[in-house]
């Protein structure tokens, strides 16, 4: 299966800096690139644009980067960074790969399937990792891998790295023995109640701690001998 091209246009730019902020105000996107085979510099894209284009690649498959009237570059997206208070990105970076250069990356995991284990024993689903780290050329990429959680009938079972099954034209980094994903039994109200219990007994046997402990010789005392006039002027 012929991988589909995904095309960004570009543009170089010559606002830096703070004046970024010119751009975003007309929903453009500042961004960098750098890698093989180019050299380091500013760009803008259309946010409108690279919303659409993220959406379909995210960080783990190949982009055209189209910057100006010059041929397409392969490149990767690097996570953007997104406002602190808004889900828009306000910077994003693009990797330019050598296609015959092997690359390390994640590509996300995605679950499919149903659980015996979640849904006939009322278990709770954990996933230990949502990402595979991988190595490949760039050419090799896949956008995502599927792990079916199905094989989880009892509270027994677990899905490991190994199990997970890529092209053979892909190796996997993580460690073949970490568990992916588990089904855990599910807790009752008693096994809760303890649990919060235990958890305040520890917290106040800290605090009660904490309070025991007596202040180094020469030192105040957390509350000091201040006059209360001392205090109410602080």
């Amino acid at each position: 299966m012929v991988a589909k091209t995904i095309t960004l246009h570009a543009t170089s730019r010559e606002l830096k800096g703070k004046k970024v902020k010119r751009l975003r105000h007309r929903a453009v996107l500042p961004a960098v690139v750098y890698g093989h085979g180019v050299e380091d510099g500013v760009i803008s894209v259309d946010l409108k644009e690279f919303n659409h284009v993220f959406a379909q690649a995210g960080t783990s498959a190949l982009v055209d980067l189209a910057i100006d009237d010059r041929k397409p570059i392969k490149v990767l997206i690097h996570e953007p960074q997104a406002h602190y208070l808004k889900a828009d990105p306000i910077h994003v970076d693009f990797y330019a790969v050598k296609m015959t250069e092997k690359i390390e990356t994640a590509i996300p995991i995605h679950f499919v399937g149903t659980s015996a284990a979640v849904e006939d024993m009322e278990g709770n689903f954990v996933a230990n990792k949502d990402e595979l780290n991988i190595k490949c050329f760039p050419g090799d990429l896949i956008p995502a891998v599927e792990v079916d959680i199905s094989v989880l009938a009892t509270f027994d079972d677990t899905i490991r790295i190994k199990d997970i099954a890529v092209p053979e034209t892909i190796e996997i980094m993580d460690d073949p023995e970490d568990v992916v994903c588990l089904v855990s039994a599910p807790i009752s109200e008693e096994e809760l109640e303890a649990e919060l219990t235990e958890d305040a007994a520890a917290e106040e046997a800290a605090v009660a701690e904490l309070g025991a402990e007596p202040a180094a010789e020469g030192e105040e005392s957390a509350e000091g001998d201040k006059p209360a006039d001392q205090d109410a002027a602080a």
